[in-house]
């Protein structure tokens, strides 16, 4: 079956369509019709002219279309899990991860919806402001044009989806074209709700089909989750547009000598480097060791790396499956390939067999090897000693990439100090980067990005301050 993509909250069918493969063996996962820019044109304008309809709709129809979506995600949960992973290559059990979160992203979005009201600031606070009261309300920017990247099908495109759903910002969403099938099935769910005709669209464009529609001035508000490059070259090519950017980085983690339970950190660490095969911006991808912990650590991490089984994604008991193209893998060995030459010790892993590259632990690495300075997005850690934890922090900081950092330390005193220097979006104590609660907000700095994801957070940029000013109130 090839599956229509969606204008204005309608199914629709072209002339061309697309196969989707499984990067694990190359098998069918699904095929869908491509939008022509006819298909293109009509969404945008669609959610132009919806855009004051959709921002006065009242909140109750809007969280409760969030709450219909969240619901029938979890009835599809099985579904949607087989499908991510069809597309992705995605382990099963990460893809059924990624739905329970898609279900919590909804349903928080709904609940955010409900109490998304502003605030009231009394103005009597000096002489020419007695009897004023002001309202700040948030209004939305206008409507949203969504990219999203192939490693979460779902869960990325629920937290542009959601969010926008729940301020009453039409969205224009493109799907990364590897994994565009999951966010076409999310179409299906919306369409089962009262959302107004121009609310939504999913529009399966190529990639170099993009350009037109981060320049057209009906989507004033990007939202974008990718590569630096692309990233940052659209903020460029449209600086008076409303930018927000989640663009990846290099996970670092930092144990501190006064950690005791090694075996949890280097549990986290093996599995949350080499989950979804690497691919996620913030999977563990620099360990900094105290060296006082450093030789048990890393003894205890290469014997979680051995237990990690690699192969079919379908298969329940598979932890690492491919990278979603042979391309990318070969990119990944050849970094290694790149760090062993330059003085890298290889202490496991390291080959390739088509899109799958073997879980793989470099020692030694230098600074400026691409596996430490760059974002690898694959199953790779390096390991490095350090003599203290400002050292540590200093080769943290050093990075151009600043997403999430994990830091393994009891002491309160130490963790409030990191969390101060550390010059990242997010600061995880007792634990790897690669923790996400999808309400919270989530983003970085530096290379890493702009604005913050999560529902209320993502909702605060979708939207701007409107400000009404009451006057001749006895307060």
């Amino acid at each position: 079956m090839t599956v229509p993509f969606w204008v204005a909250g309608k199914p629709v069918t072209g002339k061309a369509t697309a196969v989707i493969r499984h990067s694990f063996d190359g098998s069918e996962a699904g095929a869908h019709h491509l939008p022509g820019p006819s298909d293109v044109d009509a969404a945008v304008q669609a959610a132009a002219d919806v855009a004051d309809e959709f921002a006065a709709l009242p909140a109750h129809v809007r969280a409760g279309a969030l709450d219909h979506v969240s619901r029938r995600l979890s009835e599809r949960s099985a579904e949607i899990a087989r499908l991510i992973t069809a597309e992705s290559g995605k382990p099963v059990k990460w893809s059924r991860g990624e739905v329970d979160r898609a279900v919590s992203t909804f349903r928080w979005a709904a609940e955010e919806a409900r109490r998304f009201s502003g605030e009231l600031q009394r103005l009597d606070t000096d002489p020419g402001g007695t009897g004023r009261l002001a309202l700040v309300r948030r209004v939305p920017r206008g409507p949203v044009l969504a990219i999203t990247p192939f490693n979460f099908p779902l869960n990325l495109v629920a937290h542009k989806v959601a969010p926008a759903i729940a301020v009453g910002a039409p969205i224009v969403l493109k799907p990364a074209p590897s994994t565009p099938l999951t966010a076409l099935l999310l179409g299906e769910i919306l369409a089962e709700t009262a959302l107004p005709a121009g609310s939504w669209s999913i529009l399966p464009l190529g990639n170099e089909e993009t350009a037109e529609l981060v320049a057209d001035p009906r989507l004033p508000v990007v939202s974008f989750t990718g590569s630096v490059p692309v990233g940052w070259a659209i903020r460029d090519r449209v600086p008076r547009k409303h930018v927000a950017l989640e663009l990846g980085g290099n996970g670092a983690v930092l144990v501190c000598p006064d950690w005791t339970d090694l075996d949890f950190a280097a549990q986290r660490i093996a599995t949350f480097a080499m989950y979804q095969a690497g691919q996620s911006c913030i999977s563990v991808q620099r360990v900094y060791l105290h060296t006082d912990v450093y030789d048990e650590v890393q003894e205890k991490v290469l014997a979680q790396v051995a237990a990690l089984r690699t192969g079919n994604p379908r298969e329940e008991e598979v932890d690492v499956g491919p990278l979603i193209n042979e391309r990318a893998a070969t990119r990944v060995e050849s970094w290694v390939s790149e760090a062993v030459s330059a003085g890298a010790t290889l202490l496991t892993g390291g080959g390739r067999t088509g899109s799958t590259v073997q879980p793989t632990v470099l020692a030694d690495a230098p600074e400026d090897a691409s596996v430490l300075a760059d974002e690898v997005f694959g199953p790779v850690v390096s390991l490095i000693r350090v003599s203290s934890v400002d050292d540590g922090v200093a080769r943290i900081n050093a990075s151009r990439f600043g997403l999430q950092t994990g830091v393994f330390t009891r002491d309160l005193r130490t963790a409030f100090d990191l969390s101060a220097r550390l010059k990242v979006g997010g600061v995880l104590v007792g634990d790897v980067p690669s923790f996400r609660a999808d309400q919270m907000p989530y983003g970085g700095v530096k290379d890493s990005g702009i604005g913050r994801e999560g529902p209320a957070a993502a909702m605060a940029d979708f939207t701007e301050e409107r400000v009404t000013v009451l006057t001749g109130l006895t307060l």
